[in-house]
């Protein structure tokens, strides 16, 4: 069984940086767990400071992946089948932390599940840079898409002799007259200015068509 959410774990796991990783066991005879000393540090405990239980590990979920988890859980205890997770915790410090998880069941003579084994990836530093990667991202396409929205004010107002405020009240009927988001009508306004060749009485004209629905073809 793989449940992985909310991020691809092993596009997670080869970011290259070194993550902490601790190991476990559960005895589904007994219900007792055992944690590597470095599994304690990644819940944010010192080794052996507390016993871990499902009751604890399933209390430090986050509670928006903790149903999800506990099913996972329940499915592998059942099935023995290898199984992986990404999901967040809160650690004992109060600090979210996001986990990959994977592990199997072994059996026993009878062919009974009779324990689980695994490791515990803290995933956290990678997870921060992929979310910084995509902030980014967008914000370099907000301010370019600002770029363009502000050229396109300076070609209205040149095309129409108007002011600023004037050029931007333009834009955003052309926006709702056209149905087009204020990018693109900006990025047709400034295409046209850059192919009309210095003659705003063309480009105005052309981007009277615009409003006046006679034509959009020169605006492409």
């Amino acid at each position: 069984m793989t449940d992985i959410a909310p991020w691809d774990i092993e596009g997670t796991l080869a970011l290259g940086a070194s993550h902490p990783v601790g190991r476990y066991r559960h005895d589904l005879t007994t219900g007792l767990w055992w944690w590597s000393d470095e599994t304690y540090r990644i819940h944010g405990f010192e080794p052996r400071e507390v016993v871990p239980t499902t009751e604890l590990i399933l209390a430090h979920k986050h509670p928006d992946d903790r149903a999800r988890v506990s099913q996972v859980l329940r499915h592998a205890c059942a099935t023995g089948e290898p199984f992986s997770s990404v999901h967040r915790i809160m650690d004992a410090h109060g600090d979210e932390r996001t986990l990959a998880v994977v592990g199997e069941g072994r059996t026993d003579l009878t062919g009974a599940v009779c324990e689980l084994v695994g490791y515990f990836t803290d995933v956290t530093p990678a997870v921060a840079r992929i979310a910084d990667v995509r902030a980014t991202a967008s914000i370099r396409a907000s301010a370019a898409h600002r770029a363009t929205i502000e050229q396109a004010k300076g070609v209205v107002m040149c095309a129409l002799r108007t002011d600023l405020d004037g050029a931007f009240q333009w834009l955003r009927e052309a926006s709702n007259h056209s149905n087009l988001p204020l990018r693109e009508i900006s990025a047709r306004v400034v295409a046209l200015a850059g192919s009309g060749n210095g003659d705003m009485r063309q480009i105005a004209e052309t981007m009277a068509d615009l409003l006046t629905n006679r034509s959009e073809r020169r605006m492409r």
